[in-house]
């Protein structure tokens, strides 16, 4: 254990996240995401039986968010829904960018075969246990500036 660092983030997660540079991007996916198929080979962590919610909390506690980019934050859009629907996991991730001091407009809602497309950028796939459809986001990295 080290003294403020989230529990949920394992050794091999902070190994991941620390060798990412700035620009890089990390997917927290749900537990039906074909994770192994879309990486390509890149690494797959693997957190079950926590929510979307959960883990995007615990990577955002150590990783910086992109400032450099308009929408450093993205989620996958329900097909077919409306413009502005969120589910709740869903939300729970805007909220979670709000809370990094980040307005709504932050995060893009990307459609689904186009977040399928941009996890070709993603260095790392952070699967959680988020039972809900559509519980998938993206995170860009940002610099911390001392």
């Amino acid at each position: 254990m080290l003294k403020g660092i989230d529990p949920l983030l394992t050794p091999e997660l902070l190994m991941h996240l620390c060798a990412m540079g700035h620009g890089e991007w990390v997917a927290v996916v749900d537990a039906n995401f074909t994770a192994d198929f879309l990486s390509r080979g890149k690494p797959v962590v693997r957190l079950p039986g926590h929510s979307l919610a959960r883990v995007s909390r615990a990577v955002l506690s150590v990783f910086p968010l992109a400032d450099d980019l308009a929408q450093p934050a993205a989620f996958m859009r329900v097909c077919g829904s409306p413009d502005g629907h969120r589910t709740p996991a869903q939300q729970a991730v805007v909220d979670l960018v709000m809370h990094e001091g980040r307005d709504a407009a932050a995060i893009e809602a990307v459609e689904r075969f186009a977040f399928y497309d941009k996890i070709g950028d993603a260095s790392l796939i952070v699967q959680s246990g988020e039972a809900t459809a559509y519980g998938n986001a993206l995170f860009c990295k940002g610099v911390i500036l001392n």
